[in-house]
């Protein structure tokens, strides 16, 4: 199986190279399989994490429509205690949140400490969509941007380096970053929107906008390996999975978790007080005295 640094984005990355790739030779029987073994220890470790209660952990999906980030959450999670972990699916902009900075939803959404967030669809929204479409940066109001003509290559650089630093900023505060891309093909992603068509339980999932975007296949990949090459740090990685294969996927994201956050010598379950401890027997006797 592969491991984590296969998958992380250490240099600049070319999207192209890992599209459409085979990440596993296992059977999707195996590949469940082994899920299944993956996640019942990141579930444990989970409640490790919880009763240590020093660290909170930020999980970042993005991907092409279809690429398979709600079956992901569904399947990889599944362990988990309700009470640890935290999903934020990020819509179109409320016009609350537009009476904000970009940034701010995402700030108040991030998990306690002891605790998982996982942002479905995350701030990178705001230099991906927004790049492809940038007349929705005129709904943010901003004072410097009267026109389209005012979004130019200063404005996404600056959009970057306010990424980069709040994703620093909440790192040195003992948030644990880990961003997946859900590398879909153009080709897997016909095939899902032809599903959602033919099955009538799917069809609530299909919109015609789905197809208007499809057409911008391309500046959605060149946005996305741009953002991808500018915002992959050690303390908050990209990790591109090939996101053909489902099951594949969803193992390899849940085996990453499991070896980086395992990594982490100092995350244990806090120890009893000694006064607690020396008195355990006693406690005992308490309770079964009543």
């Amino acid at each position: 199986m592969k491991k984590a640094n296969d998958y992380r984005v250490d240099k600049k990355i070319t999207l192209k190279d890992t599209e459409g790739a085979k990440i596993s030779e296992l059977s999707e029987e195996e590949l469940e399989r082994t899920l299944r073994k993956v996640r019942k220890k990141l579930g444990k470790l989970q409640d490790t994490i919880y009763a240590h209660g020093k660290y909170s952990v930020l999980i970042c999906l993005q991907g092409m429509d279809t690429s398979g980030k709600d079956s992901l959450i569904r399947e990889v999670f599944k362990d988990f205690n309700v009470r640890g972990v935290v999903v934020h699916s990020f819509k179109v902009p409320t016009s609350l949140e537009l009476g904000h900075d970009y940034l701010w939803r995402h700030y108040i959404a991030l998990p306690q400490r002891g605790k998982f967030g996982v942002f479905n669809r995350t701030h990178y929204e705001n230099v991906l969509v927004t790049r492809v479409h940038p007349e929705y940066i005129l709904g943010e109001n901003l004072p410097n941007v009267t026109s389209i003509d005012d979004i130019d290559a200063a404005f996404w650089d600056t959009r970057f380096n306010q990424i980069n630093n709040f994703e620093k900023h909440i790192s040195e505060n003992g948030t644990l970053i880990y961003k997946f891309f859900l590398h879909l093909s153009k080709e897997e992603q016909k095939n899902r929107l032809i599903r959602r068509l033919e099955k009538k339980e799917k069809n609530w999932k299909f919109s015609a906008g789905d197809l208007k975007e499809r057409k911008l296949w391309d500046d959605y990949q060149r946005y996305y390996e741009d953002a991808i090459n500018r915002t992959s740090k050690p303390h908050a990685p990209w990790y591109v999975i090939p996101a053909d294969n489902k099951p594949a996927a969803r193992l390899a994201v849940a085996s990453i978790l499991l070896e980086q956050l395992s990594a982490y010598e100092d995350i244990q379950e806090p120890e009893l007080d000694a006064k607690t401890k020396a008195n355990i027997e006693e406690y005992k006797s308490q309770l079964n005295n009543e």
